[in-house]
């Protein structure tokens, strides 16, 4: 069985409970015109203790559909903001 997919991210909203809001941000460069594009998509993640805030650096990972919006569950928080 192969490595389920991982995605780093910024928690953006925390109102739901057991629910994050995530913002995945992806870098490339056009293929044609060569200028650094950024874009984001927001994914929503599992967290089962409510244990990630607005500003959290996160570690998610795909899982098994959880709601009809959440196939992503967080693994980890990487880096906390504020008090914890």
């Amino acid at each position: 069985m192969g490595e389920r997919k991982t995605r780093e991210g910024v928690v953006v909203s925390d109102a739901m409970q057991k629910t994050r809001v995530v913002r995945i941000e992806r870098v490339y460069r056009h293929p044609r015109y060569q200028r650094v594009i950024r874009m984001s998509k927001k994914l929503k993640a599992h967290d089962e203790d409510n244990a990630s805030h607005v500003g959290d650096r996160v570690l998610i990972e795909e899982t098994r559909p959880i709601s009809r919006d959440k196939r992503w569950r967080i693994r980890q928080v990487l880096t906390r903001v504020g008090p914890a």
